[in-house]
């Protein structure tokens, strides 16, 4: 007998639920609302014909370590990642700060802080696939290597701006850690934000910042394409209003807790008061420019990465997360991707694209001024950017949003990165995939380990919801 799953959501946590379960055996629906599968993990000509932008995620060293995608043989269906000589650059006044895929390389360009920074990264690199295996997994059970989780706990805890103050001397070592402990969108001076840093410096130093040839698109792509040949459909164009019109045995639900919300008011009170409480992450503007040359970097090592973050030294950083609380900062910490110096294949020969996004309350709408202000953050550091912009494209927090129900707010994490927000996604269990209704089950963003394309979330509940039934069916 073959048994049937349904999963409502094509993001790439919803595609991992399918292949999970369609490896397994089971018939796979996979239902989307949209006219292309993918929910984040998209590309498309957003400015010009010929340019190729992300719609979504741009960089993804996540799906490079998920323990999940290194299962799938996605290379078989033309997924190709892409490096940059250097992972990520910082630029400062006084020259940029980089992080390689070396320590021993990174580490000699951070000066007085050189021994530091091997002395905090080192550790944590040795024991980088344990560590992977641990924290891409609810956080609520018992660890399998539990001295890495710890080691990792204690570095990871406090907030970003006093390890980064505590830890380093020079500017170029506080500002890196800085820059990449602001993925976290939330402010650097909370418990916490020091994990995202590290674990971010430790997928860095395990396999660079990579992402897809000729898109993000290319991911999703490439799994449409081996949950195909698993026997699993897809349908576009067909939105899910009811959890009651779908006929299958399970159902995963790859959806925020809002819209788990609508789609199931006979959700018990207890259970649904919980999700109505589940506290939602940062908004962000998104921006995406076709350009006629490379960006003019005052430093040329920049162009060495194709990830940049660009927000100045630690405090302007932290000054910059915790004004983005309440609106656009006066200098916003800016997160950017250059992908064509090094994918020419996303745009016509001798042109490109950039990608990047800035951090501002769930549902802000740009103001008059603002996206002069976050253009101003790259024309201090690349003098003559806004002559070699040919076209602008804009996507407000509300844009996000009404693009993809999902994105509330713009939050494209899922779910607020807090301490309790990260321990509490969306309810407080050892196993938050299940839900109260029998053989419904969540596996966004919005459940452990959260936000990446990394598909864990949907391979964890998918390996749920198989165990739940076997029990059943011994029963």
């Amino acid at each position: 007998m073959t048994y049937r799953a349904a999963v409502v959501g094509s993001g790439p946590n919803g595609l991992a639920a399918a292949i999970t379960l369609a490896r397994a055996g089971w018939g796979v629906d996979v239902y989307e609302a949209n006219a292309t599968a993918g929910g984040a993990v998209r590309s498309a000509a957003l400015t010009l014909p010929g340019f190729i932008h992300d719609v979504g995620s741009a960089i993804h060293p996540l799906a490079v370590v998920s323990p999940f995608f290194r299962t799938l043989p996605l290379a078989r269906y033309g997924l190709e990642f892409v490096s940059s000589p250097a992972a990520v650059a910082h630029p400062l006044p006084g020259g940029a700060a980089l992080l390689y895929r070396s320590v021993d390389e990174t580490a000699d360009g951070l000066g007085i802080d050189g021994r530091a920074y091997r002395r905090l990264l080192e550790p944590l690199v040795d024991a980088a696939d344990d560590l992977f295996r641990d924290t891409l997994r609810p956080l609520l059970r018992v660890p399998r290597h539990p001295v890495t989780l710890a080691r990792f706990g204690m570095r990871g805890l406090p907030p970003a701006a006093l390890l980064a103050r505590t830890v380093f001397r020079g500017e170029a070592a506080r500002a890196l850690f800085a820059g990449l402990s602001a993925h976290s969108e939330v402010p650097l001076t909370r418990p916490m934000t020091s994990a995202y840093g590290l674990m971010l410096a430790v997928s860095a130093h395990v396999v660079g910042w990579p992402f897809p040839r000729g898109g993000a698109q290319a991911i999703t792509d490439a799994m449409l394409g081996y949950l195909a040949h698993l026997g699993g459909r897809v349908h576009t164009q067909h939105p899910v209003d009811r959890l009651d019109a779908l006929e299958a045995d399970v159902q995963l639900l790859d959806v925020s807790p809002r819209e788990f919300l609508r789609l199931a008011p006979q959700l018990p009170s207890g259970y649904a008061r919980q999700l109505r409480a589940f506290r939602y992450g940062a908004g962000t503007i998104k921006l995406d420019y076709a350009l006629s040359a490379p960006i003019p970097w005052r430093d040329p090592r920049t162009a060495l990465a194709a990830t940049v973050h660009l927000g100045g030294p630690l405090d302007a950083v932290v000054h910059s997360e915790a004004q983005s609380v309440t609106g656009l900062p006066e200098r916003p910490y800016v997160l950017l991707a250059q992908h064509t110096p090094f994918d020419p294949s996303r745009a016509p020969a001798g042109q490109h694209t950039v990608w990047l996004y800035v951090h501002v309350p769930g549902g802000y709408v740009p103001q008059p001024g603002d996206i002069d202000r976050i253009e101003a953050q790259i024309e201090a550091l690349a003098p003559g950017f806004r002559d070699v912009v040919l076209v602008r494209r804009v996507t407000s927090a509300a844009d996000a949003e009404r693009h993809n129900r999902n994105l509330v707010g713009g939050d494209v994490g899922g779910g607020a990165n807090t301490l309790l927000g990260t321990v509490i996604r969306p309810v407080l269990s050892a196993s938050p995939y299940r839900t109260p209704l029998p053989g419904v089950y969540l596996c966004s963003a919005s459940t452990p380990p959260g936000g990446g394309v990394h598909g864990m979330a949907g391979h964890h509940a998918a390996l749920t919801a198989l165990q739940d039934h076997a029990e059943s069916r011994r029963l």
